[in-house]
C-alpha cells in the first residue's frame, strides 16, 4: 500500500518531470524527493524514472503505474472535496423541536451524538404543544421535529420510527378505573375522553382515542384541553381520562391523577417530520444520527429480553 508522500511525489514528479519543481509543488526539499522516489522504486523492485544530469523522463513501468494510479488519485481528491463541501453545508444553526418529555429526551441524546461529529452545527430546541403541533415547522421555527406520529401532511416528510412509549391511562384518583392494575381500550367508553383543542388533525385525535372502542362502543369526546398540563389538570378536577405516554408518568405527577396501564393499545409512536422542501443537509445529517441511536437502542432492547437458556 503507498503511503500519501509517496504517492503525491510519485505523480507529482511524473508530471513535472523535475525534482526542484516537485519539491517546490510539495513543500519538501528535493533531497526528500529524491528519497522517497528511491524508496518507492525499491518497493517495485524496477525504476520508475530514467535520470541524467540534463532530464526525467518516466520508464515504461512507470507510465504504466502512471496511468493506473493517476485517475484513481484524482478520484479521491473529488471525493474528499465532496465531502467537505457537504461537510460546510451541515455547518450552521439547526433547530429542533420535540413533543412531550420522552422526545425531549431522545433529541438529547441525538444532539450529543451529532454535534461530536458536527462540532460547527449549533443546534437549539424547542418544546412544541399538541395544540400546533406542526405550526413551529411550517412557519420555519423549526427545521426538523421529532413528534407522535401519525403525521400525514402533503407539504411534510415523514422520517422512521425513532421512539416508542408504553400507552397508559390518567384517571381521577377517585375513579373506579383507578384501582385497576391495568385497563382495556374498551375502558375508554366508560367516561368522557378529553378532545385535543387547537390545530391537531381529526386522524391524530382519533389515533390517540379513537371514537369507538376496538368492540364498536362510542367513545365520547370531553373537554378541550391543549398541553399535556391542561389536560392532567382537568382529570385530577374529575372531569374526564386522556391516554398519556408513560414518560408523562415519569414527569409529571399531579394531585388527584393515577396512571394505569393499558393491555391492549400499541405504544405510541415518535418519528422525525421536516418540510419537504426543507431537506437540508443539516437535517439529513441530524435525522441520520436519529435513526442509528434509535436501531442501537432497539439492538440493545432485543438483546436484553433474549432468553439466556435458550
Amino acid at each position: 500500500m503507498l503511503e500519501r508522500l509517496e504517492l503525491e511525489c510519485f505523480l507529482t514528479l511524473a508530471e513535472e518531470l523535475h525534482f526542484g519543481r516537485t519539491a517546490e509543488r510539495l513543500h519538501v526539499t528535493r533531497a526528500r524527493v529524491s528519497q522517497v522516489i528511491r524508496a518507492l522504486e525499491r518497493r517495485i523492485g524496477a525504476p520508475l524514472f530514467e535520470r541524467t544530469s540534463r532530464s526525467v523522463r518516466l520508464t515504461l513501468l512507470g507510465r504504466r503505474l502512471h496511468a493506473e494510479l493517476e485517475p484513481a488519485y484524482h478520484r479521491i481528491l473529488r471525493g474528499v472535496a465532496s465531502a467537505q463541501a457537504e461537510a460546510r453545508k451541515v455547518e450552521g444553526v439547526l433547530s429542533v423541536g420535540y413533543l412531550g418529555t420522552a422526545a425531549g429526551e431522545f433529541v438529547m441524546d441525538v444532539i450529543r451524538a451529532f454535534t461530536r461529529g458536527h462540532p460547527r452545527t449549533d443546534v437549539r430546541i424547542h418544546e412544541t404543544q399538541i395544540k400546533d403541533m406542526v405550526g413551529p415547522l411550517r412557519t420555519g421555527q423549526v427545521d426538523l421535529l421529532v413528534t407522535q406520529l401519525p403525521v400525514r401532511e402533503p407539504d411534510l416528510v415523514c422520517g422512521p420510527v425513532v421512539l416508542r412509549v408504553p400507552r397508559m391511562l390518567a384517571v381521577p384518583a377517585n375513579h373506579p378505573l383507578a384501582r385497576r392494575d391495568a385497563v382495556s381500550l374498551e375502558d375508554l367508553a366508560r367516561d368522557q375522553v378529553f378532545a385535543c383543542s387547537g390545530d391537531v388533525p381529526e386522524y391524530w385525535q382519533e389515533h390517540l382515542a379513537p371514537s369507538r372502542t376496538p368492540g364498536g362502543q362510542p367513545v365520547r369526546r370531553g373537554r378541550m384541553a391543549g398541553t399535556l398540563q391542561e389536560t392532567l389538570t382537568l382529570v385530577g378536577a374529575g372531569h374526564g381520562i386522556s391516554p398519556v405516554g408513560a414518560d408523562v408518568c415519569r414527569s409529571y405527577t399531579p394531585r388527584g391523577v393515577v396512571y394505569v396501564p393499558f393491555a391492549d393499545a400499541e405504544p405510541f409512536e415518535y418519528g422525525l417530520v421536516w418540510r419537504a422542501t426543507g431537506a437540508t443537509a443539516r437535517v439529513r445529517a441530524f435525522a441520520e444520527v436519529a435513526v442509528e441511536l434509535a436501531e442501537r437502542a432497539d439492538a440493545a432492547s432485543a438483546a436484553s429480553t433474549v432468553d439466556p437458556d435458550r
